[in-house]
Formats: structure tokens, C-alpha cells, sequence
């Protein structure tokens, strides 16, 4: 029997086991506030608990606690992930030596390849110093602009590589000369850039960092 059918003067006994039953029903289970609704309630009269100066919440210092919650866990997120890095189709898209180039480093160095294998040297040497270039900016060791040049390519990636100073300003001299100047490439010079662009690949950031 529900409440709405209870006599008008049940005995203590029938109107404590009504209450009961009808407490019992789903419809006032589903209506009991949640754990997550009694610990939202619980932090949000804490924080409107704290004062400063003799103001009530929520005070400054509340906005600053918040403000602090918000502080560690980006601390922890940058601990546990470390810097956003560019990622390899953003840095595809960056303009690289005046021409709008959005091929990434495995596909320069594919190119140079197939222009090697082909004798084409002029060519294999400017995508194979592309694919230097290329990949030390998928790797966010070095910072190309829109404008920069190859020589000052060479000497941003100087500042990280110091023990290559010489080898890369060979490579970007190498590039504009036939790039730029229609002078004909040579095997060697296509060699020796492959061989300083896989050192580079080789060394590690931690090495680099630590150099």
C-alpha cells in the first residue's frame, strides 16, 4: 500500500513500514544526489569558505587555489610530455629555401635517390641538402623561416652541431652553387652531403642537448 491509500489514522507500527516501503522505491533512489554531486558540493562550500581580508568567497584566495590546481597540472603534464613538438605535416608546410616544398625528409631523401641513381648530381645534391634541412626542422633542432637562406641554415644548425661547423657550410655552398649558380654537381659532393646528413640523423636529441 503506498502513502496516497494509507488510512487516516494508521498505528505507529503501519506507518513506520509504509515509509519504509515507499523510501524503497527506485523513483527516490534515482532522485539521491551522486558521489561526484556530494564532492562537487563538498569543494565548492570549501573554496567559498576561504577568506581574505574578512571577504566572503568566492574570495581571491579561492580563485588563487584554483588557479594553483590548474599551475600543477600543467607542471605535471610538461614533466610526464614534455614541450609540444612541431609535428612532421606542420613543419612540411614551412617554406624552405624560396620554394613551396611541402615533401618531408624521407621523401627528399627518396628524391635525391632516384636523381643519384639517375646521375643527375646537381639535383641529388639540392634535394639531399633539402633532406637535411628538412628533417633537423621535423626534429625542432633548428628553426627555418620563410626567407632563410642556406647559409643561414647552416649557421643555426652550427649553433647545435658544432663539431659539423665546417661540413655544413660545405653543404649549403655546395647548394647554391648549383642552385643558384648552374654549376654541375659532382658524385663526391653528393656523397659527402649523405654522409653528414646521416650523422646528424644518428645523433640523438639527448646528445645533442648535452653537447
Amino acid at each position: 500500500m503506498r502513502l496516497t491509500e494509507a488510512p487516516l489514522d494508521p498505528s505507529a507500527d503501519e506507518a513506520r513500514e509504509w515509509v519504509l516501503r515507499e523510501l524503497a522505491d527506485p523513483a527516490y533512489q534515482a532522485a539521491q544526489p551522486t558521489w561526484w554531486d556530494r564532492l562537487s558540493q563538498a569543494f565548492w562550500e570549501w573554496l567559498t569558505s576561504l577568506e581574505l581580508g574578512g571577504g566572503e568567497g568566492p574570495p581571491v584566495l579561492a580563485l588563487a587555489v584554483i588557479g594553483g590546481l590548474i599551475a600543477i597540472g600543467l607542471l605535471v603534464a610538461f614533466l610526464v610530455y614534455g614541450l609540444p613538438r612541431l609535428n612532421k605535416r606542420s613543419a612540411a608546410t614551412i617554406e624552405l629555401f624560396g620554394d613551396d616544398d611541402t615533401r618531408d625528409a624521407a621523401e627528399l631523401r627518396r628524391a635525391a635517390q632516384l636523381a643519384a641513381g639517375a646521375e643527375r648530381w646537381d639535383e641529388a645534391i639540392a634535394e639531399s641538402f633539402r633532406a637535411i634541412a628538412r628533417g633537423l626542422v621535423e626534429r625542432t633542432l633548428v628553426q627555418v623561416l620563410p626567407g632563410t637562406t642556406a647559409t643561414e641554415f647552416a649557421r643555426r644548425a652550427s649553433a647545435v652541431f658544432v663539431d659539423e661547423r665546417d661540413e655544413l657550410a660545405a653543404a649549403a655552398s655546395a647548394f647554391d652553387r648549383v642552385r643558384y649558380l648552374g654549376e654541375p654537381g659532382t658524385r663526391e659532393t653528393y656523397e659527402r652531403m649523405t654522409a653528414l646528413d646521416t650523422r646528424l640523423r644518428q645523433r640523438r636529441a639527448s646528445e645533442v642537448l648535452h653537447a
